[in-house]
Order: C-alpha cells, then structure tokens, then sequence
C-alpha cells in the first residue's frame, strides 16, 4: 500500500517532468523498492514474485539469478528521520483532508479551497515544499494561509495548524448537518435497541455466546461510527 498508493503517486509529477537526473533516480529508486517487496513477499508467493523478479528487470535484460538463491534483503543506513516525519505529515494531511470530504459528502470531482490557520515555520515550509501534491492528491483548488478560519468550514488539526476546508459553496451546510444528524439518531435507536437487549439476562442466558458476541461488536462499531459521524456535525458548526 505504501509503496502504491504513496511512493507512485508522489513520484508521477517528477516521472513526467523535464529533470532527466531526477527522474534517473526516482526511476532506480522506485526499481530498488520494488526488488526488496518482491524478495520479501517471496516466500509468500513464491510463483507469482518470481515471474514479476523475471520480467521487471528492463527490456533486453536478464537476472543474474531466480529470485528463491537470491540473497534475502539486508538494509541498514537508510532510514532518515526528518524525511520520514515530513512524509508522514504528508500522508496524514491528505488522508485527512480525504476523510473530511467523505465525511462531508463532498462530490468526488469538486475542487475545493484549503485555508490554513497556526502553521509554524516548518508546516509552512513543507506546505510550499508539497504544494502540489496536496493540490493534486487531495483535490484542492488553491492553498492559502489566514488568520482565523472561514465561516462554515469543515477542519481539521494536524500538530499545531488548523486546516479548514470552506463548503459553503461546495455542498448544502443545513441540509448535510440534517441528513448526519438524521443518521446520528437511526445509530442511536439501534444502539439503544441492542444495549437493552445485552441487558435482559434472559437472552444473555438462552442466546449462543458468538450471537452475545457478535451483538457487542455491533454496539462497539455503531458507537464508533456516531462518534465520526457527530465530529462530522460539529466541523460544520
């Protein structure tokens, strides 16, 4: 998933770029990553890795050896923390952003502003840095920084910023409140319902325990979709 949905994605602009140096070495890197997957997967799969071990090495080439005698990865000096902590700001930022605009109902194609509040200097150098990642990934318009956040805004906090996405003109702010806090109350009847259920020491006595059981795990889960689903209601406040 990482090296899919987030090593490739991130690498596209630079792989489609003019910069012949730059796109050399993303094109090894993302070739040595992809080696060390398929070793590592090896033993998992052993049939399908080594028919990807033979055909990814490049046209007109060949592996010196099968991928089952080659040696099992051994790295060490790779790892560089402030690259890790800034991708990882990354990802969260996106995902984030991602999950507001599901959670808003926010219509796939739509292109919406993202306003920043309390960035120190860091969040705004790595805000300049991946500009238009954030811009292409997590389908914003224009990125822009302000001092306080825009009426009906749904936010979202990440370290010390504020990242507020305006929806005024995006989607119907009463209408979405209404139809999350429609939901909120169907969750609330079930959970209601199944809690007076696990309450009754007569069904807890004749009921089999995977039945008990599965009825707890619903609670759980429901308890958790209200929880998101009212911090939903509450960003557009």
């Amino acid at each position: 998933g990482t090296f899919c949905d987030w090593y490739i994605e991130l690498a596209k602009p630079t792989l489609m770029g003019e910069d012949k140096k730059l796109k050399s070495e993303t094109r090894a890197t993302a070739a040595f990553v992809l080696d060390q997957i398929l070793a590592l997967l090896h033993p998992f799969m052993p049939f399908v890795t080594e028919e990807l071990w033979a055909q990814t090495v490049g046209e007109g080439k060949y592996r010196q050896n099968m991928l089952v005698i080659s040696p099992w990865p051994t790295l060490s000096g790779l790892a560089d923390e402030n690259a890790n902590n800034e991708i990882n700001w990354l990802v969260d930022l996106i995902s984030g952003i991602r999950s507001v605009r599901a959670e808003m109902n926010v219509p796939a194609g739509a292109k919406i502003p993202l306003v920043v509040t309390g960035a120190n200097e860091l969040s705004d150098q790595r805000i300049k840095t991946h500009h238009s990642a954030i811009l292409r990934l997590a389908r914003i318009e224009e990125i822009s920084l302000a001092q306080s956040v825009p009426q009906k805004s749904a936010q979202l906090v990440l370290n010390e910023a504020n990242f507020a996405l305006p929806l005024g003109d995006v989607i119907d702010i009463e209408a979405e409140k209404l139809r999350l806090n429609k939901e909120i109350a169907k969750m609330d009847a079930e959970i209601s319902q199944i809690e007076k259920k696990l309450g009754n020491q007569q069904f807890l006595a004749k009921a089999p325990a995977e039945i008990v059981t599965k009825q707890k795990l619903r609670v759980d889960e429901l308890v958790d979709l209200r929880t998101r689903l009212a911090g939903a209601v509450a960003k557009l406040s």
